[in-house]
């Protein structure tokens, strides 16, 4: 195992504090619609499609192999996944590798792959008008910003190419055969391509289930990435969200295309990078306890 790390409390204490200071702020307009019981379609997705608590991820986590001094009579001692070590505290990775080694090995062997494969650019979010073609009744409450009919016309003069389960699934039934793919669970490893906007928001899925092994700051920018993709998606889709703060990206015009492809860009770059964040935190941490539980 490599050598661990030790952080001196008053080190560690101010990564802590400057961590819940950035999550309290990152979730407030969550938070206080849960108060008021107001909703956002919008930034309310990372919440309610994801279910991680807004207080678990205030939690700072330095990541394994990382022993805090002088934590012992803290909270975090008591933590899930941590244990003592006479007056520090550190995450317990051999613990956390023997429940979930498997989980461990697909997640970032999926991220690991998707963060090499070639990204796609040409899908322009046309999931999203997937979801409502053919159909009088749709899944949010949110006018469209076409016509039914015109709305059809766009997904039947498009070529359809989702490659993630996940936005395929929700697929209506008149436009599932459309799709030139056919994603499922199974073959979701070789599907997975970074362009993709809904495999992008689940880089912050794969993240919470990783818990303690994966340090707070890349949590924090794991859920930003989310949230700020999600605008796209609603901004490109058929909805009109601009009550919610997402002005269009109408893809059905060259000039929203253009748009969709410059900002899908982007994302996958980020998504990348945390991506390989990701997987170098769990390498260092417990490649070898991975390696030794698979032998």
């Amino acid at each position: 195992m490599p050598e661990t790390a030790r952080l001196p409390r008053h080190d560690w204490r101010e990564r802590e504090q400057a961590h819940q200071t950035r999550a309290d702020e990152l979730t407030r307009g969550w938070r206080e619609r849960q108060l008021t019981g107001e909703s956002h379609p919008v930034d309310d997705f990372v919440h309610t499609y994801y279910p991680f608590k807004a207080s678990h991820l205030r939690r700072w986590h330095p990541g394994a192999g990382v022993a805090l001094e002088d934590s012992a009579e803290d909270e975090r001692a008591d933590w899930r996944w941590y244990r003592r070590d006479a007056n520090d505290t550190m995450v317990d990775a051999e613990a956390f590798v023997e429940a979930r080694g498997r989980s461990i090995r697909f997640i970032t062997g999926l991220l690991a792959s998707t963060s090499a494969r070639q990204g796609q650019f040409g899908c322009f979010g046309l999931h999203e008008w997937a979801m409502v073609y053919r159909q009088g009744e749709h899944r949010h409450a949110t006018p469209l910003r076409l016509t039914q009919a015109q709305t059809d016309e766009v997904v039947e003069s498009h070529r359809i190419g989702c490659s993630h389960f996940d936005a395929f699934r929700f697929f209506t039934p008149d436009a599932a055969p459309l799709n030139t793919l056919t994603p499922s669970r199974e073959n979701q490893p070789e599907l997975e391509q970074p362009g993709c906007l809904h495999a992008g928001m689940d880089v912050y899925k794969w993240a919470t289930k990783l818990g303690p092994l994966v340090p707070g700051d890349v949590l924090l920018d794991c859920y930003e990435l989310a949230r700020d993709i999600r605008q796209l998606d609603m901004a490109a889709s058929p909805y009109d969200a601009t009550t919610w703060g997402a002005e269009p990206v109408a893809i059905e015009t060259p000039e929203g295309k253009a748009e969709y492809v410059r900002r899908q860009r982007e994302f996958a770059q980020r998504g990348n990078a945390l991506r390989d964040r990701i997987v170098a935190a769990v390498t260092a941490g417990v490649g070898p306890l991975l390696a030794e539980a698979n032998s």
